[in-house]
């Protein structure tokens, strides 16, 4: 007997999170509307289904009563016994510290989770394929855990096949920031659509007034996306927030509908054809069966692993669907689906929602990609993310971290107005594995990035001992073009010291403007690694969060500079970072790198594009739709016009970075509150980050292995993993 899962009813009490429930070999016990900590006298129904019913098919119900009396039953522990309250009181305070988790840890290891895979929905679908013909229902998933503080409700609508275990890939790591409650539909439920949007718009009226200033999240995955879409069409004053995977609004132009007439025509009873037709479109199965391929083996191993898997993938298929799709179920849900899709399509004007749509490139059942940009186009606050490898049934494939793409796409908030400190979910291990040696594994070998830092005594020393533990720490330094110092830098601080750096970055890196002219926004992994809109506001909150925040005063001039202004600083004269962080006492690291002009060579900058009237216009044009800053400024200094330079690259040279000497301002607050004492600090600042480059740029001259041949030669005699040595310090 274990734990799985917990399904209620209808008149279930929302609010409630269920916590368990018994599950054998021979059916599930559905505990409907049992709350663990209730104090009246209730009765809860226990629902038995499957062989444990009764012969003749129909459930049994068993009662279980609570009265307030000492000793009297209050709920279950983990292995199914039975509790009193005595034994509970325990219990309550083991429950009062789960209640107290603050969600994900910085680099968490979800690499030990437990990874569910295609063959385990078709595993846990098995137990959802029983002669129950409604009505639908809500469950929380038990690996879903307990949830965050003040965690949004996450609404988990599924496809047409309606067993509402899609998510099941997910379960962990969105049980870890949401109230996840998953919807069921039963195989032979035959509510019509209008009936289950009532049903969902039910569930997210009675949360709202709940909490009203908490957003509601619909996850909608094809025909749920449409569901999702009509519910948010008649409650534009409720704050939701939808994802749409694949959404089934493109019916209309699918394969499926042409279908109808001709399944109408089929004798009844299940038929052998459209199981094996229905198991080559559903999805990518290579990808879905690539989830349980184990990593680290060679390519022999990986391909027999891969093949094995895909037979079984197959076979629970064909094996599933055989079993509940009846000409009957089947004209029924296609007709659902044609519904579902008039019904939404006839109501998107009225969508006030925020909204992103995950569209797949290789969708052989919807019209995916194209209906994502026809959505991103008529629905006024809509982002699209693309993934032109993936099938329709994208929550089931591998390599699709559902937790990512919230994150990256901006949609996680806990409230009306998204705080970037507070909203903030760090980055976990497996997100880290990826991005830094995985996606840009080769630009880190490539660079080979150098790292120094000074201690207090201002010593130079290889790596970065020198850089403060306790925030809060406030790096200064120069821009590279185009920013390629960030990857390297934040990687290596996370990587060596546990610590994650906030940036400062460009409003346009969260507007979604900056997303409009890529099918995959570079900026989301900016984003998931703690990157904020510049401004005062922003700075405040991390610095009293004592966080180690990155600022570049040159901004954007900077990072964007023209040819021959390579290690130029381009810095405001602004005090406004100095005093803030004199007023939270925070130990200020200037910072210098050195490298860019040894990895690429601008060869059409800024003063080029102008003098081409198309690119200038263009330029121009595009200016006026993103937010402006340092507009009461003069100068060069002033000059924040966005662009894409032109580069060439060159055999990649090294990467070299200094962190000077740790400024504490802690013993300071009074003196830096006068303007003048901030100037000289800023002056020193700007002074210190000059001298540090004109150091590295000196001393890499010295560096036997600045070139890419002599670091391929040493790694390939002492190992990838050796580091490579660098100058004398």
């Amino acid at each position: 007997m274990a734990p799985a899962m917990v399904l209620g009813t209808t008149h279930s009490p929302m609010g409630i999170r269920i916590l368990d429930y018994f599950c054998n070999r021979r059916g599930l016990i559905f505990i409907t509307g049992f709350n663990p900590l209730f104090s009246t006298r209730i009765q809860y129904p226990v629902l038995k289904m499957g062989i444990n019913a009764s012969e003749d098919g129909q459930s049994t119900s068993l009662y279980l009563e609570k009265e307030s009396k000492e000793g009297q039953l209050i709920g279950f522990e983990e292995n199914g016994r039975i509790v009193s309250e005595k034994e509970g009181e325990g219990k309550d305070k083991k429950l009062k510290a789960e209640s107290d988790f603050n969600g994900l840890e910085l680099l968490e290891d979800d690499l030990s989770w437990e990874v569910q895979s295609a063959k385990d929905y078709m595993d846990r679908s098995k137990e959802f394929d029983r002669q129950d013909s409604g009505p639908p229902r809500w469950f929380t998933p038990i690996e879903c855990g307990r949830p965050m503080k003040d965690s949004p409700v996450f609404l988990f609508l599924p496809g047409i096949g309606g067993t509402g275990l899609g998510l099941m890939r997910h379960h962990q790591a969105l049980g870890r920031i949401f109230d996840v409650r998953c919807m069921h539909i039963p195989i032979y439920d035959r509510t019509p659509f209008e009936g289950l949007v009532k049903f969902v718009e039910d569930t997210v009226r009675l949360e709202h007034a709940l909490s009203p200033d908490r957003p509601i999240y619909l996850l909608g995955d094809s025909f749920g996306g449409c569901l999702a879409l009509a519910v948010a069409s008649r409650n534009p004053a409720i704050d939701l927030v939808l994802i749409l995977s694949n959404p089934a609004t493109s019916f209309g132009k699918s394969q499926l509908q042409p279908l109808l007439p001709l399944i109408e025509a089929v004798p009844a009873g299940p038929h052998s054809a459209i199981p094996h037709f229905l198991s080559t479109i559903r999805g990518d199965l290579v990808k879905m069966a690539m989830v349980d391929v184990a990593e680290g083996l060679s390519l022999p191993d990986m391909v027999a692993q891969l093949s094995d898997g895909l037979v079984a993938l197959l076979l629970r298929l064909s094996v599933a669907l055989s079993k509940i799709i009846s000409k009957g179920t089947l004209v029924w849900k296609l007709k659902l689906l044609k519904s579902a899709s008039s019904y939404a399509n006839s109501r998107l004007h009225a969508v006030k929602a925020e909204v992103l749509v995950l569209a797949s490139g290789k969708d052989q059942i919807l019209p995916s990609m194209e209906e994502a940009e026809r959505l991103r186009n008529t629905l006024p606050n809509c982002n699209v993310r693309f993934f032109k490898d993936s099938g329709h049934v994208i929550l089931l494939e591998d390599g699709i971290n559902l937790l990512t793409i919230i994150k990256g796409a901006q949609v996680y908030r806990r409230s009306r107005i998204r705080d970037f400190v507070s909203d903030f979910l760090p980055p976990t291990l497996s997100e880290f594995k990826r991005i830094y040696d995985q996606q840009n594994g080769w630009f880190r070998q490539a660079v080979n990035a150098v790292m120094l830092s000074t201690m207090k005594d201002g010593t130079i020393v290889r790596g970065l001992a020198g850089i403060p533990d306790e925030g809060p720490v406030l790096f200064v330094g120069y821009h590279m073009l185009l920013g390629l110092e960030l990857y390297s830098l934040i990687g290596a601080i996370l990587r060596e010291k546990k610590i994650l750096v906030r940036g400062l970055g460009h409003p346009l890196l969260f507007t979604k403007f900056s997303e409009s002219y890529f099918i995959d926004p570079p900026f989301d992994t900016i984003r998931n690694f703690g990157a904020v809109p510049v401004s005062p506001s922003n700075l405040f909150k991390l610095l009293s969060r004592k966080a180690h925040v990155l600022m570049y005063p040159g901004g954007v001039r900077e990072a964007l500079h023209r040819k021959g202004e390579e290690y130029k600083l381009f810095w405001p004269e602004r005090l406004e970072f100095v005093r803030m962080a004199a007023k939270f006492g925070a130990t200020i690291v200037p910072f210098g790198v050195v490298g860019e002009d040894d990895i690429i060579e601008l060869v059409v900058d800024y003063n080029d594009l102008m003098s081409f009237p198309p690119a200038r216009d263009w330029i121009k044009l595009q200016d006026t739709k993103i937010i402006r800053l340092r507009t009461d400024l003069t100068g060069e200094v002033a000059n924040q016009d966005v662009h894409l330079p032109g580069l060439l690259p060159k055999i990649p040279g090294r990467f070299y970075y200094l962190f000077g000497t740790p400024i504490e301002t802690r013993e300071k607050k009074d003196e830096f509150r006068d303007k003048e004492e901030a100037h000289k600090l800023y002056l020193y600042l700007k002074s210190e980050v000059e001298n540090i480059m004109s150091y590295l740029r000196k001393k890499r001259e010295e560096d036997p292995y600045r070139s890419l041949l002599p670091r391929a030669l040493y790694q390939a005699t002492w190992g990838f993993t050796k580091e490579v040595p660098t100058f004398e310090l």
